[in-house]
Parts: C-alpha cells; sequence; structure tokens
C-alpha cells in the first residue's frame, strides 16, 4: 500500500510503499538433540529473487488463525516428510522492517525423524537435504545457503548452545 508517513523528526514522506505480507514460520530441524553428530533437515527451491536455487530451512507462511507453531509443524511434515515431538521457539524477527509488516517465527525442532513422503504444494518444487549439522556454516559460508532469516536463526541457536554448528 501506499501510505503517507511523519517521520518521529516532523519529516514527511508523502509515498512510503509498505507490503502487507503475512506471517510465516522457520524451523531449524534436527535428527538429535543438536550434537554435532546429529542431522539437519533442509530444503533447496529455486528463488526468483536470486535466479537460482536456494537452500533454506523447511518454512511457509502462516494460515489465517493458525497459531505459528501448528504452522511449523505443517511446514516441516509438508515440505520435508520430517515430523518432531520436541519443539521450542527461537526467535520472532522483522525480516524486512524499513517496507513490510511481516514476521518470521522460528523454531527448534529435536529428535525429528521421517514420518512419509513430502507432500509440497503444487508451486513449490523441493529436494530435501539431510546434511551433517556440523557442515552447516559451510553451506552459509560458501553461499549456499543465503536467506538472512534463515541464517540468523541458526546462528541464535548456535549462539544459546542449542546446535553445535
Amino acid at each position: 500500500s501506499e501510505e503517507r508517513v511523519q517521520l518521529p523528526n516532523g519529516t514527511i514522506i508523502d509515498e512510503f510503499h509498505v507490503l502487507h505480507a503475512p506471517d510465516w514460520t522457520g524451523v531449524l530441524a534436527v535428527t538429535g538433540q543438536g550434537s554435532a553428530d546429529d542431522d539437519v533437515i533442509l530444503v533447496e527451491q529455486y528463488r526468483h529473487g536470486l535466479g537460482r536455487a536456494s537452500l533454506e530451512l523447511p518454512a511457509g507462511v502462516i494460515d489465517p488463525n493458525e497459531a505459528p507453531l501448528d504452522a511449523a509443524r505443517r511446514e516441516l511434515r509438508e515440505e520435508t516428510g520430517y515430523q518432531a515431538d520436541t519443539w521450542q521457539p527461537l526467535a520472532v524477527i522483522a525480516p524486512e522492517p524499513a517496507r513490510s509488516t511481516h514476521r518470521a517465527h522460528f523454531f527448534l525442532a529435536t529428535g525429528v525423524r521421517l514420518a512419509g513422503p513430502a507432500q509440497p504444494e503444487a508451486s513449490e518444487v523441493i529436494a530435501v537435504h539431510r546434511l551433517p549439522l556440523r557442515s552447516l556454516m559451510a553451506e552459509i559460508e560458501s553461499g549456499r545457503m543465503v536467506h538472512a532469516a534463515h541464517i540468523g536463526a541458526v546462528l541464535l541457536a548456535a549462539r544459546r548452545g542449542l546446535v553445535c554448528v
């Protein structure tokens, strides 16, 4: 939408464009309890803004009237075929606070296990990857994983000692 904005210092911006998008969720899913010997479940999909595929955490839009944790559970199962019994919140962040109103809700899922085939939406062309958790930083540093919000969630989990990357 286009809005007229008055900044705290009194400056007025006559044509400020704001994106109103739904909140979304992302899951750092590991097979054990976050030790260096565990695996992490990632998805790779084409991202038109990049012009190439991107390695990411399983993630997706939170449906209307859906709790963020319920959306995280659903997205993990739909995109990867994995599920987990143990979940904990990592962070709620604003990925693009300058121009967008949406928030990203990140969760850590531990003890994940394959429950069946992935069932992505028709618009999603996803390859599921199960990689050693200890290789996750190399994926970030190589530029294969570039989604800033996802990287932030990984680094926050590592900083808190929840995962060894």
